[in-house]
Formats: C-alpha cells, structure tokens, sequence
C-alpha cells in the first residue's frame, strides 16, 4: 500500500481561493509528511541487541574465540579468546569477565565498560562466537588413563570413563561431575561396581565438564590372617570382626592378644590395642574400623617389638591386593 500524501479535494479547493489559504496548506502538507514517517519507522537505525527469551543462551568459556564488533565504530571491531580464567581482551576497555555469560548478556556489559569510560557514547554491541573452544572433558581421579577426551553429540557418563581406561580397583562409587558454568553446583553420582547395574545414573556429559572419580574408603588386614588384603568400604562401614572374616579368619599360629589396630589421623598413626579372641568369643563388643585403619594380627612364631608394629604393619598393606565389599 502507497504511503503517499493524500489530501482530501474540499480541503485543496478551499486552500486554493487566495493568498490566505497558502499558509494552511503548506502546514497541512508538513503536519501530513511527520505523520507518515513516523508511521513507516523510515531513517536508519542502530543494531539492537537480541535479548528476548530463548535467544543467544549459549554460554561463553575457555578458548572461545569470538568477535566483538561496535556500530558504527569500525575501529573497535577485533577478535579475542576467552583466557582460562573467562576473560577477553579489548581496546580501550582492557580485559571484561565474559565466561558463564550469554551473548546477549556479554554484550551489555562491553556496552556498559564502553559507556561508562566514556569511549563511546550509546554504544552498540555485537558479538558473535567465531570458533568455539575445545569440545572436551576433563575426567580425573581414579580412573587407569587420567586426561582430557572429546565429548561428541549425546556422550554419556560412562562413554567417557570408558573412554578413560575404566575404573581402578581403588575406585569409589561416587563420582562428582562439575559443569563449566554451573561451577558452584556440582552434579554427584552414585555408580556400581559393574557400571551397566546403574544406567539411570549414566548421566550426559557437555563440554568443558569435570568428571572426578573419587578413591574409595580402604581398610587393610594384614599379618597372620588367610587372605592378607584391602578392603573397599563400599558399604559405608566395616568393623574389626567382618575385616577378619573377609580376610579368611586367623591362623592357628596367629597372636590373638597382640592384635593391634593402627590408624592415620592428621597427628600421625595410632595404635589401638584389639582384644580379638574376645571380640571373636562375642565377650567384648566389636570396634568400627575407619577409612585407612590397618588391622595388624601378628605370629605367635614371630617376634616384633611393640615399637615397630605400626612399621610392619604399613609395609604389609602397601603389598596387599585390593577387595571390593559389597
């Protein structure tokens, strides 16, 4: 439709008859112009940021590289990556903490250090993401191949540990997975030994995640029992009886008054006599073991001075094999 001037005939008739009515037209035709540019929105405009709800929602983050362009400043247009620790580098401006941001809202906060210095007034900024950083995740911990590895579409939990070497026999069975920009709220998850038990915990994993899998509690039990070995406490807790079940019991030759139970606290290690033949005779209660407690039964054949116990003992448990308990 034409967004022509269009006056009506009575109104041009009467502003013909003479000199007076020249004055009202003229008005009239200038009155009509503003009216119709207004309405067609004509002259240029300034870039306007998109920050309407479900826009740029990507969010920036280490070795992105992106653009930064300002309207109408051609000067100002340049490209930066994002730092390890979420800064760019800009002229004038200096460095801006963008990582964790949005586009829309990087923008605003350039728009505002560019203002706010007084480089550019009413500044318009457009900044677009011209190579993103590294499609990986970190997977750390008690995993056999600790490092970085490539998240693909629709990666998963466990595509990654596997992709890691899988777990060590020391593996915990929780695992913490840290996003990139939800840094303060870490995602924990709880796995079997065999991973395939849990698949509803095989959670997604995006890029630039952190995924640590932490060690399990230990208990050793070492000495003159059958199966001299460690224990994951994978149960949450293990007492001094069940250690010695595990471990095939006692020998015949074994010490039952020279037990010890030996613990690493943030002073050093302890020693805890054990009354195990009572403990076994249910005639004195069962002692709770803690996480890299060794219980240490010694030979009645073999002579070890009290003062070396805890000695023997660590060299014991370094030389053990580990046990899952489940």
């Amino acid at each position: 439709m034409s967004t022509g001037l269009i006056m009506p005939v009575s109104v041009l008739n009467r502003s013909l008859r003479g000199s007076r009515g020249i004055l009202p037209l003229i008005l009239f035709i200038a009155f009509t112009i503003f009216i119709s540019s207004a309405q067609t929105g004509s002259g240029p405009s300034a870039p306007q940021s998109s920050s309407a709800p479900g826009g740029n929602i990507a969010k920036l983050g280490p070795d992105d590289l992106v653009e930064v362009s300002v309207y109408n400043v051609p000067e100002l247009t340049s490209r930066a990556r994002v730092n390890s620790s979420g800064n760019i580098y800009l002229p004038l401006i200096g460095y801006v903490q963008v990582g964790g941001l949005t586009l829309d809202q990087a923008q605003t906060l350039v728009e505002k250090h560019l203002s706010d210095g007084g480089f550019v007034k009413d500044p318009h900024v457009s900044i677009l993401v011209a190579q993103p950083g590294a499609q990986g995740a970190s997977v750390l911990g008690q995993v056999n191949r600790p490092g970085v590895y490539p998240v693909s579409a629709g990666a998963r939990l466990f595509d990654l540990v596997s992709a890691a070497g899988g777990l060590t026999d020391k593996a915990g069975r929780s695992v913490t997975v840290t996003r990139r920009d939800q840094p303060d709220k870490p995602v924990v998850v709880d796995l079997a030994r065999n991973l395939e038990d849990t698949p509803e915990n095989n959670i997604a994993i995006l890029p630039g995640d952190t995924i640590v899998i932490r060690k399990a509690d230990i208990v050793y039990v070492v000495g003159d029992v059958g199966r001299p070995s460690g224990f994951l406490m994978e149960s949450g807790r293990l007492t001094v009886l069940q250690a010695i079940a595990l471990a095939g019991g006692t020998t015949h030759t074994a010490k039952l008054s020279g037990a010890r139970l030996i613990h690493k606290g943030p002073d050093g290690l302890s020693e805890t006599s054990v009354h195990l033949q009572k403990i076994l005779s249910a005639k004195s209660p069962d002692i709770p073991m803690q996480a890299d407690d060794i219980l240490f039964v010694p030979s009645s054949t073999a002579k070890v001075l009290a003062s070396r116990t805890a000695e023997a003992a660590m060299q014991a448990a370094t030389a053990v094999s580990i046990i899952a308990v489940q």
